[in-house]
């Protein structure tokens, strides 16, 4: 419980700093905001307010997954009633920046909320703070259930899209639990 704490406290003192990195490399590099996974999964950083309607319109997004914790969004993102406004279904699974990790029940929920989403032709944004590791994760956990591959070829196939992703050992841990309890039957 400690060493949950003080990554906590140190993913809340690194968020500015690191977003403004996310945000520098943006704007001064050839890595982009957002990437298409899938004709359904989109993985991406925080989606701005001001980015809200090319979701929309251009991409088809009705459904973000946003796996960041409250205090990183609400100055910069819409709040689930703001997105509900503009027809979109938002699904918050918190998890601790730098050092989380899913739980299995939220990749479960994350995977569910993408194949309903799928089913009636909607994209869904999957996001974190810099749509490197948390979100990455998610997404490799939907395409371990759409595709039945297993979490290294999920997660290889998001990096040959978005190649600055950065799935660590315990994410990769909980997609191989996610992979072989949807999958290998337990």
């Amino acid at each position: 419980m400690i060493l949950y704490v003080a990554a906590a406290a140190a993913a809340r003192l690194a968020f500015y700093p690191s977003l403004l990195y996310t945000v520098l490399l943006e704007k001064l590099s050839s890595r982009k905001w957002f990437h298409r996974i899938d004709g359904t999964i989109l993985v991406g950083a925080l989606p701005f307010r001001c980015m809200s309607q090319q979701l929309i319109e251009e991409e088809n997004v009705r459904g973000v997954i946003t796996m960041n914790e409250e205090y990183e969004t609400w100055l910069w993102c819409n709040t689930a009633e703001e997105w509900q406004a503009m027809g979109v279904e938002q699904l918050r699974l918190s998890t601790v920046d730098l050092t989380g990790i899913p739980t299995l029940e939220n990749l479960e929920r994350g995977v569910a909320f993408a194949l309903k989403h799928r089913q009636i032709g909607n994209s869904v944004y999957i996001h974190c703070k810099a749509g490197r590791s948390r979100s990455p994760t998610m997404a490799a956990a939907y395409l371990i259930m759409v595709n039945k591959w297993s979490p290294q070829q999920a997660v290889r196939h998001i990096a040959s899209i978005r190649p600055h992703i950065l799935v660590r050992q315990g994410q990769l841990e909980a997609l191989e639990q996610f992979y072989r309890l949807n999958l290998c039957g337990g």
